[in-house]
């Protein structure tokens, strides 16, 4: 039971971890070739998303911790954890390359002269947490609806 309770849980929160990086996701096509200001103004809509880390490090920790439950069925053993390091990679690449952005641009309230590059590299970050996180979503139902092998309560 504990197994499963794990997976809903990992389920629903990399669901709602895909709520902000699919908004980027579909807002990027309007956003990218905006001028400095409009742009400048677009992105304090953003301010308070950071409490979204919360919920991303929760799916991350809730679909380890399914992994973990799971260890005896291999199947969903490898979607939890999978769930989980993409997850990871999502974090990875926020720091890598989202919050350098952020931090060049004082939270886009300030513009350096390269601030085209900077909105390039922070729109496409998101995107491709998008896609990562939707990866993500779609190894925790896997694991969630996985039944093969031996059945792990």
């Amino acid at each position: 039971m504990a197994t499963k309770t794990f997976q809903f849980v990992a389920t629903i929160l990399t669901a709602l971890a895909l709520v902000p990086a699919g908004a980027h996701l579909i807002e990027l096509p309007a956003k990218i070739d905006m001028p400095e200001q409009p742009y400048f103004v677009v992105q304090q809509i953003y301010r308070g998303w950071a409490l979204f880390g919360v919920v991303i490090l929760a799916a991350m920790f809730a679909n380890f911790a399914s992994a973990f439950l799971a260890r005896r069925n291999a199947r969903q053993f490898w979607l939890s954890m999978t769930a989980g390091l993409l997850i990871a990679a999502m974090l990875a690449i926020f720091f890598a390359w989202t919050f350098p952005a952020n931090q060049a641009t004082a939270n886009w309230t300030s513009a350096p002269e390269d601030w085209e590059q900077l909105r390039t590299q922070w729109e496409y970050s998101h995107a491709v947490n998008a896609f990562v996180t939707f990866a993500a979503l779609l190894c925790a139902v896997g694991a969630a609806l996985s039944y093969g092998g031996r059945h792990t309560d």
